[in-house]
């Protein structure tokens, strides 16, 4: 029968400050694996409730060649009381020390689900103590050239990992995120008031956090060694991500539960008391009394229709992996706590993300949204692409420093249609400016008119032209064009080679957006000539107009942008204004561009209506 992997339970609210933890423990001797033998007796130490240390008895069943993540495995059968209350090894133990005849002979890191739960398989100390010996930064220094990551027939479980202070809808959606790091949430509580956690001591439990604050996610287990300021814990890997910087914290366990699969501890963190900073097969090691590195998050919402604002704080692990999942779901809970409801709403967002080795240091960009089901989901997709964005580039690493986000919220659906559009002339030439009233019904309201000032680019053949007036939010007529007359896969070929010329283009990408609050008028052109023109130097950059103003030098500026001579580039002129709305559907006007200078412009030509409904919802 296949035995599996049990990870300790994972855990609860960390305070907001660091407190220091001593060791109070002298280190024991330590009994090499080549002097333990079947038959041999000892006993073990963890904490299946409160903070109070317990020992259970121990007896020697053999030695697992090569069959650890690190090399061999011990195994083991448990008894006593302790093991009778909680049905057997539970997950939550991970980390408990064995001793005999007083000597550490390691910790107990795994077994069997389903079966005899009393037989468990114990990672040797000596394996545990190599994680002291490689300095921050480096790889593993042994040979584990013949060790394995699992033993054959063995199937991981996910790890539960406790989450305190999430709404039930972010706890879903943390479920959802988690997955690929094979982590289960389970929602807990906060440690009772005047809880004494006690020192971090071989037997305690410990706290493995990924954020803690106003919210919490962590996992726990067992103290196997100390000596002076570090610690080694679990005899397993938790996300096996070798150099690590997670937050160390002591721990509460409210009870254990029994289970016919695997039993479990649940517990919650108390305060933030050191860093985990190796996370490798044979366990982790981690130092206290040092003060982790951290993301600093914080989110204001504000509900209008209830008149409430709060601000929340959160720390976040600085790693690149998590940083979208933890702080995505970490706005989202926000908004939840905030709305205390689930539903339609328009939402105006802004955020700031600061990071090291990024063009200026940071990345901002703010947004309308609305949703008919979920505005909380809606209002946070961007946050998520940008943290993904900096954390899977593939031109640098990207340290982030820290996160700020403000998020407005609003039942009221305030959308806005394009139903048509004009222009003040029929007939224009190379670089005049044509001015466009667009009409714009909103939602249940009175319709109104927004103008805009469109450059007729100099180098624009003679001939009828088509401008396509549409909301920011939706899909360009021009590219569901272009697939029609197949030349759409080599449009978004370059489209897609040009998202990776450099990486403050990559960011550009998605700050220089267009807003869904937006009216766009570009040009509608879908044959490859005047959208791809040969060596050009600049990128194009929407010009900003301010609304109901006229701009004259409204033209794709050069400024700050990156100089690229290859390959091609994509240019489609456009001008821009925005709007109190989130404006969706198109229309299209047509002017005739004169190859004659001499000849005069007719005035007033009809409005032309957009045939497609395109409203998409960003």
């Amino acid at each position: 029968m296949a035995f599996v992997f049990r990870a300790c339970r994972m855990v609860l609210l960390a305070m907001l400050f660091f407190l220091p933890a001593a060791v109070t423990q002298a280190a024991p001797d330590i009994m090499p694996l080549d002097q333990i033998k079947a038959g041999m007796h000892g006993i073990a130490k963890t904490v299946v409730a409160g903070s109070s240390i317990e020992e259970f008895d121990v007896e020697i069943l053999g030695v697992m060649k090569k069959q650890g993540p690190s090399g061999d495995l011990i195994l083991v059968r448990t008894s006593g009381d302790v093991i009778n209350r909680t049905g057997g090894i539970a997950e939550g133990m991970s980390g408990s020390p064995v001793y005999i005849d007083g000597k550490l002979v390691g910790a107990i890191a795994y077994g069997w689900a389903f079966a005899d739960s009393k037989v468990g398989m114990v990672t040797p100390i000596e394996d545990m103590l190599k994680l002291w010996a490689l300095p921050d930064g480096t790889v593993q220094s042994w040979d584990t050239s013949e060790s394995v990551g699992q033993p054959a027939g063995v199937q991981s479980l996910a790890t539960p990992i406790m989450a305190s202070g999430f709404s039930p809808q972010a706890l879903d959606m943390l479920k959802n995120k988690l997955q690929a790091f094979n982590l289960v949430p389970v929602d807990v509580g906060s440690a009772p008031d005047g809880t004494d956690f006690g020192n971090l001591e071989p037997g305690s439990a410990l706290g493995v956090e990924l954020v803690h604050g106003d919210v919490s996610l962590a996992a726990i287990g067992t103290v196997t060694y100390a000596e002076d300021n570090k610690i080694l814990a679990f005899g397993h890997p938790f996300l096996k991500k070798g150099l690590s910087k997670y937050f160390l914290t002591n721990a509460y366990i409210f009870t254990t539960v029994k289970s016919l699969q695997s039993s479990f501890k649940v517990g919650t963190t108390g305060s933030v008391v050191g860093v985990v900073n190796q996370d490798r097969g044979a366990g982790i090691a981690g130092v206290m009394n040092s003060q982790p590195n951290s993301v600093p998050m914080y989110v204001t919402v504000t509900d209008r229709d209830l008149g409430q604002s709060r601000l929340f704080h959160a720390e976040l692990v600085p790693d690149e992996e998590l940083a979208p999942a933890l702080g995505t779901v970490t706005a989202f809970n926000s908004i939840e706590k905030v709305l205390d409801r689930t539903g339609a709403g328009t939402a105006t967002v802004s955020f700031e993300i600061t990071a090291k080795n990024i063009p200026g240091q940071v990345l901002k960009r703010e947004n309308m949204f609305y949703s008919p089901e979920n505005i909380g989901v809606l209002a946070v997709t961007e946050l998520n692409e940008a943290l993904s964005i900096l954390s899977s580039n593939k031109f640098q690493q990207v340290d982030i420093t820290g996160i700020t986000m403000n998020v407005s919220v609003e039942a009221q659906q305030r959308t806005a249609s394009v139903m048509s559009a004009k222009a003040n002339v029929t007939e224009v030439k190379p670089g005049d400016q044509v001015e466009i009233t667009v009409n714009l019904l909103p939602y249940r309201g009175q319709a109104f008119e927004r103008k805009l000032y469109f450059t007729i680019p100099k180098d624009q053949p003679a001939g009828p032209l088509t401008l396509e007036v549409r909301g920011g939010g939706t899909i360009p007529l021009i590219q569901l064009l272009a697939k029609q007359q197949n030349v759409g896969n080599e449009l978004l070929q370059l489209a897609e080679k040009l998202k990776t010329q450099s990486f403050a283009e990559t960011i550009a990408q998605l700050t220089s957006r267009e807003h869904n609050n937006d009216i766009v008028v570009e040009i509608l052109d879908v044959s490859m000539n005047g959208l791809i023109k040969e060596e050009t130097p600049q990128t194009a950059v929407p010009a900003k107009l301010e609304v109901g103003k006229p701009n004259p030098e409204a033209k794709v500026s050069k400024k700050g942008q990156t100089e690229l001579s290859s390959p091609s580039r994509l240019e489609i002129p456009k001008s821009i204004a925005s709007t109190e709305y989130i404006v969706d559907n198109d229309a299209q006007v047509v002017v005739n561009v004169k190859g004659d200078t001499t000849a005069k412009r007719k005035k007033a030509v009809a409005p032309v209506k957009g045939s497609l409904d395109r409203s998409v919802w960003h």
